[in-house]
Order: C-alpha cells, then sequence, then structure tokens
C-alpha cells in the first residue's frame, strides 16, 4: 500500500472513530419479554402515565455534540430488542477520561463524550 492511502485511510478512521456510538443495554427483571419488530414499536414518553413496569436500561455513549433525536433513536433499538414498549428518564453526564478534562474553547464545553441513560418500561 502507498504512502498516500495509508494516510487517507488512517485520517478516516480517525475521523469517524470520534463519531461512533456506544449502545448497551441491561434487564432489570427476570421476566422475558419478546423483541419488538422494529424501534418504530417503542416510543419516547417523558412522563409515563398509565401502568406499566420498569424492565430494563438502556445507555448511549456518544458525543455531546448529537442531537438528543439521533441518541433517542439508537435507545429506542436498543430498547425494541429487549421487548420494551417505551423509553423514558433519559438523563446524562460526562464519562470516563473526558469528563476529567477542562473546558475547551475549541469545542465548546468540558465533556466531549456523554452517557445517555433511559428506563425501558413495558405497558401492562
Amino acid at each position: 500500500m502507498n504512502i498516500k492511502a495509508f494516510i487517507l485511510f488512517f485520517s478516516i478512521l480517525l475521523i469517524s472513530a470520534c463519531s461512533l456510538y456506544k449502545v448497551d443495554s441491561r434487564n432489570t427483571t427476570e421476566e422475558y419479554y419478546p423483541p419488538k419488530h422494529s424501534s418504530a414499536d417503542v416510543v419516547y414518553l417523558e412522563e409515563v402515565n398509565r401502568p406499566h413496569t420498569a424492565i430494563g436500561t438502556v445507555t448511549v455513549n456518544a458525543e455531546r455534540n448529537k442531537p438528543l433525536t439521533d441518541v433517542i433513536e439508537k435507545m429506542k433499538s436498543e430498547a425494541a430488542i429487549i421487548g420494551g414498549d417505551a423509553i423514558t428518564n433519559i438523563q446524562t453526564d460526562g464519562s470516563g477520561l473526558w469528563k476529567k478534562l477542562p473546558a475547551q474553547k475549541l469545542v465548546g464545553n468540558a465533556y466531549v463524550r456523554a452517557n445517555f441513560t433511559a428506563d425501558v418500561v413495558m405497558f401492562q
């Protein structure tokens, strides 16, 4: 491989590595809930006003400047896998090494990456 191709490949890898999402989920119940067919079967609710059971949590680690709508879509996809009907109660914080960095004028905030966590609920 020539040097120009290597530099191009490395530059693309470096640029795209910062925009990746890390998505994780955790069941908080021992009950089995079948997965949904798609993330469209899961809704985001700021407040749940009907009978429900909390079945887990989903966490998305992403850049803080990502639109919340993108993060919610990632959460809904993961919630569909564990069988949830809705996600609610989204919380966010800086994470890991990024949390310790001082505020940066270049990026405009102290935390470059953040964890977004939501509860996954099943309606009764």
